[in-house]
C-alpha cells in the first residue's frame, strides 16, 4: 500500500510525473484508477480552477493534480512532518511549488483557524480509512466557511463507511466505489458565514 510504483499525475502540465510516497507511516495514496475515475467525474462539472484545500495530504497527489490541470493555487495541511517535507519535494518535482502553501498541524485545527475565509472552490479530504471522525470533519469543512456556496468537498472512504446523502450545508451530488475505495462528492450548499466575501 506504501509503494510510490505507479503513482503519477495523470493529465495536465504535470503529466507523467512520477510522485514520491513516505515508506510504511499509514500513508495510502488513492490508486491511479481510482484518482482518474475521480478526476474524469470533476471535469464533468466543469473545469477545474481557483483554489484548492487538500486535507489530510500525504503525498500530496490529489493537490498536486488539480494543479496540473488548471487551479490557480493549493493549500495542503498535513500533521507528519516527514510526509509534509515529501509534499514540498513532489511539489518541487512537478514546479508547483510557487502555487502552493504546505500547512504542518492536524486538519481540525488547521479548519479552526480558517474559520469563514470562504476561498476554497475544491476541497478535498482523503483520510485514513478507519479514521472515527471523518463525519465530524466533513461538517466542520461546511460549518467553518472554508468554502463558499457551490464549493465541492470530495472525500475518499472506505466501502465499509457509510456516508449520509446530506450533512448541515452540504449534500452529495456523486459515489462511486471502485474495488475497496470509494469516494463521494458533496456540494457546499451554504456558507457559515454569508457576510464574508469569497
Amino acid at each position: 500500500m506504501h509503494r510510490a510504483v505507479g503513482m503519477r499525475v495523470i493529465t495536465g502540465k504535470a503529466k507523467g510525473h512520477r510522485l514520491k510516497a513516505p515508506k510504511g507511516l499509514g500513508t495510502r495514496p488513492m490508486l491511479d484508477r481510482v484518482k482518474e475515475a475521480l478526476f474524469s467525474v470533476l471535469e464533468g462539472y466543469g473545469s477545474i480552477r481557483g483554489a484548492v484545500l487538500d486535507l489530510y495530504a500525504g503525498t500530496g497527489s490529489l493537490g498536486i493534480e488539480c494543479l496540473s490541470r488548471g487551479a490557480d493555487s493549493a493549500d495542503f495541511v498535513e500533521r507528519n512532518a516527514h510526509v509534509c517535507s515529501i509534499i514540498a519535494e513532489n511539489l518541487r518535482h512537478t514546479r508547483f511549488d510557487q502555487q502552493a502553501r504546505i500547512h504542518h498541524m492536524p486538519v481540525d485545527r488547521f479548519l479552526h483557524r480558517q474559520r469563514g475565509v470562504g476561498r476554497y472552490d475544491i476541497i478535498i479530504m482523503d483520510p485514513p480509512y478507519a479514521d472515527p471522525a471523518i463525519e465530524a470533519t466533513m461538517q466542520l469543512v461546511a460549518s467553518s466557511g472554508v468554502g463558499k456556496e457551490g464549493s465541492l468537498l470530495i472525500v475518499g472512504h472506505s466501502p465499509r463507511v457509510a456516508l449520509a446523502d446530506a450533512y448541515p450545508g452540504l449534500h452529495r451530488i456523486k459515489f462511486r466505489r471502485l474495488g475497496d475505495s470509494c469516494f463521494s462528492i458533496y456540494e457546499l450548499t451554504t456558507t457559515a458565514t454569508p457576510e464574508q466575501e469569497g
